[in-house]
């Protein structure tokens, strides 16, 4: 393989694996400030024990999450010199703000908040823990502002790199770079609310189905039952209000892509012929035949969801040049998968909610053994989702967006082709460092992965290990008082039965 496919590769790899951790960070997070905030409210020490069990795990969660993060920067400067050179201008402001404002904010806090119990007030830790969380989200959002400006280029203008006053040229081209030219178009580009949204609602979903994994295996071990019906709960309601919020945001987002990135569009429902689009809900794209084969669709629906009209003409594949049309097969395929996840996990904790006002959901083992196996689901939906959105912009790494009228709407040539807009944008073939060739790519895949592998073993261990030593007690309160000794005693008697339960189950084993 050559180094463009090989660099592709490595890449997908390691942020696919990265990704795996800032989700589920950003998911617990917003569990464990609610878990806190119940304990405030009500004192009751369960809720103070269920906050530092999912703390721990949000520490291990987090710090492999760096390890990981810090690959991908050398990455860029490596094997991307030339997406390097082209989007430094407009990344370095972004990264640097996330830097700033947010990784920080997380990681100044998280030592109060690991750390903290028994040391500091309760009211100052829920502070420290609201931090953290908002700070795992405003570092999402700064990476989202910088991914969005490649989808969506807006606010800049492209000149060209000069050295000793002379145009830079690079195997016989001459090399351009974007610049800033107005901060707020580029930090609110067309796709950057869609995006932050729909991103931000993927990672609480997977940080509540994650609490719910694990509180239901407790539920169907008979573990920790008072602990676990209370954290099953409070994630149950975050991954209802969450699984529902993101369909709507998935509509809105794709409205976004019919509008910015007809092409994309195209691939992800395997679209040929520009005219009325059909809205696959299964099928398999046949890109030699362009059609989709063994197909179930509903005629007419992408362009009502997408336009609002059964009859709306929507771009298809033949509007583009084929050498710069995305993949069809796998980008139809992950997209596909993913909107059917995202229906799943709102169907089943509707289902689950209906079932906990009534009283009658503790007592469907079923249900619960769904749950304990569907994080693997919302693991899934969340790398399938980024799949589909950058295999999408393919073969740009930076997409040059299309030419459009003074009303918004897309301008198609006397050919019926879609225009780029010219001088812009950035090719994946481009953006590769020239000095970098396919085996020192190679050799670098095989020494990350054993890495990678190395600390997703330690990762898991570390989960298991905790998750089967269930939670501890609460620290005992810096005053005595009755309320404070009748938290105490209740604690102890959380501990005494986490012992007698794990002691009863060693003996099983």
């Amino acid at each position: 393989m050559d180094v463009v496919t090989l660099s592709r590769i490595q890449f997908a790899l390691t942020i696919m694996f990265h990704y795996l951790f800032p989700p589920l960070t950003i998911g617990l997070g917003v569990v464990m400030a609610y878990l806190e905030g119940m304990y405030l409210r009500t004192r009751d020490p369960v809720y103070a024990t269920a906050a530092r069990f999912w703390t721990g795990l949000f520490a291990v969660t987090f710090a492999i999450g760096v390890a990981t993060g810090i690959v991908m920067e050398f990455e860029f400067g490596t094997n991307w010199a030339g997406f390097s050179r082209y989007v430094g201008d407009v990344f370095g402001s972004a990264l640097a703000a996330e830097g700033i404002f947010a990784f920080f904010l997380e990681s100044g806090f998280l030592a109060v908040v690991v750390f903290g119990w028994g040391r500091v007030s309760a009211g100052f830790h829920f502070a420290a823990t609201v931090l953290v969380s908002l700070g795992s989200i405003f570092s999402a959002v700064w990476i989202l502002v910088a991914n969005s400006w490649q989808q969506t280029p807006a606010g800049h203008r492209v000149v060209p790199v000069l050295r000793d006053g002379q145009p830079f040229v690079v195997r016989g081209e001459q090399v351009f770079r974007a610049e800033i030219e107005d901060f707020g178009a580029m930090l609110l580009n067309p796709s950057t609310l869609d995006r932050i949204l729909h991103t931000l609602f993927g990672a609480f979903i997977l940080g509540s189905f994650f609490v719910l994994s694990v509180s239901a295996w407790y539920l169907l071990h008979r573990r920790h039952e008072e602990f676990a019906r209370r954290s099953f709960s409070g994630a149950l309601l975050f991954a209802t209000v969450f699984s529902v919020a993101e369909l709507l945001s998935g509509h809105s987002n794709a409205r976004m892509v019919a509008r910015e990135q007809p092409d994309k569009l195209a691939a992800m429902e395997a679209h040929f012929h520009t005219g009325p689009a059909d809205l696959h809900l299964f099928g398999i794209p046949d890109t030699r035949a362009q059609k989709v084969r063994m197909g179930i669709s509903v005629p007419g629906g992408l362009g009502l969801l997408a336009f609002d009209s059964t009859a709306a003409s929507v771009a298809g594949l033949d509007a583009v040049p084929e050498r710069l049309r995305p993949p069809v097969g796998p980008v139809f395929a992950s997209f596909h998968a993913m909107v059917a996840l995202g229906t799943f996990f709102a169907g089943i904790t509707l289902l689950a909610s209906f079932l906990r006002w009534r009283g009658r959901l503790w007592n469907q083992r079923w249900l619960l053994w769904i749950f304990v196996f569907a994080v693997g689901g919302a693991v899934a939906a969340n790398e399938l989702g980024w799949v589909a959105a950058e295999m999408g912009r393919q073969p740009w790494v930076v997409h040059p967006g299309f030419v459009k009228d003074e009303a918004g709407r897309l301008v198609l040539d006397a050919a019926g082709m879609l225009q780029y807009r010219p001088g812009e944008g950035l090719l994946t073939r481009d953006a590769v460092s020239p000095a970098v060739g396919a085996p020192q790519v190679l050799a670098s895949i095989v020494m990350f992965w054993l890495v990678y592998l190395l600390l997703g073993a330690v990762w898991l261990f570390v989960l298991d290990r905790k998750i089967r030593a269930g939670p501890a007690p609460v620290e005992p309160p810096e005053r005595t008082s009755a309320e404070g000794l009748r938290e105490t005693a209740a604690g102890l008697a959380l501990h005494e039965q986490s012992l007698s339960e794990a002691k009863d189950g060693n003996g099983s084993r």
